[in-house]
């Protein structure tokens, strides 16, 4: 049974960001029923067509012909064709080409249908282990170092967790910007090759996923990567007394921070949890 309603729609359809079987019916069918798909990448599109035996004809609607591309699909929309957008891996428009089409249609009053599908970002994001009730997507990092900076330190304090794309060839400076522009000790979750063979989800400290990502060259050197970042938490003032700070501070400068709180909690019978606050906020400052 066909799912196409009426002519002259533009759908806009996820397609897997790694693992084939990630597409759904609904996608495949659509992709079988069109008249167009418009594709950024037309060999990458093929071998997912080829692969679930469909048979229709694309054309390339990439970043470089965006603009010339934009009147010759709306011209074929307003005629009454059915024209399926897909990128190379997952949904559409995020980061790659579409915005200018999407927004045309909004403006000609023709019908756009999205569908549900594959996104690297949400996909990371579930998994992460961080908050996910407030989060904010910035996209790919800046590839010039001052930029990438700029961006990093204005986000210091934003509050809602973060989640960036980074290619395998600036991963490590990457890392190396959000330890000095956001902080150190600041949780991070770097999620690689998602829905893939390699895939690898793993969290901690900056510094520490530096040194991490750093053991492996398998790490630094393959795929594509989510970058997640917590958010900034706001801590209250800590009333702590000059005594216990001084007896914390002897034992954190030859012992981890996990036994100077163990340590200074007993000896001074506080609440470990201040004492972590108050060794956060010290060490971001």
């Amino acid at each position: 049974m066909s799912l196409l309603k009426k002519t002259g729609i533009l759908y806009i359809v996820p397609t897997p960001i790694g693992n084939l079987f990630d597409i759904t019916y609904r996608a495949l069918q659509i992709l079988k029923e069109v008249d167009l798909i418009a594709c950024e990448n037309i060999k990458h599109t093929n071998i997912l067509l080829k692969y679930f035996k469909i048979k229709n004809t694309l054309t390339s609607f990439n970043k470089n012909n965006e603009v010339q591309k934009n009147n010759d699909l709306i011209k074929k929309l307003k005629k009454g064709n059915t024209i399926a957008l897909v990128s190379s891996a997952g949904t559409p428009v995020i980061n790659d080409p579409g915005y200018l089409l999407i927004k045309q249609c909004h403006v000609l009053n023709i019908q756009i249908i999205p569908l549900p599908g594959p996104c690297a970002a949400i996909t990371a994001l579930s998994a992460s282990g961080i908050s996910t009730h407030r989060f904010c997507y910035e996209g790919f990092l800046p590839s010039k170092k001052k930029s990438r900076c700029d961006l990093l330190h204005s986000l210091k304090k934003e509050k809602r967790t973060m989640i960036f794309y980074e290619s395998k060839h600036r991963i490590i400076e990457s890392i190396k910007d959000i330890i000095n522009e956001i902080g150190k000790n600041r949780h991070i979750v770097i999620a690689r090759e998602i829905t893939k063979k390699w895939e690898i989800i793993y969290g901690n400290k900056a510094e520490l996923i530096l040194s991490w990502i750093k053991e492996d060259q398998n790490r630094y050197n393959k795929g594509e990567n989510v970058i997640i970042i917590d958010g900034y938490k706001e801590l209250k003032n800590i009333n702590i007394s000059e005594k216990i700070i001084n007896t914390f501070t002897i034992l954190r400068n030859i012992l981890s921070l996990k036994q100077s709180v163990f340590i200074t909690s007993k000896i001074h019978k506080i609440n470990k949890n201040i004492l972590y606050q108050y060794a956060i906020k010290k060490e971001e400052k």
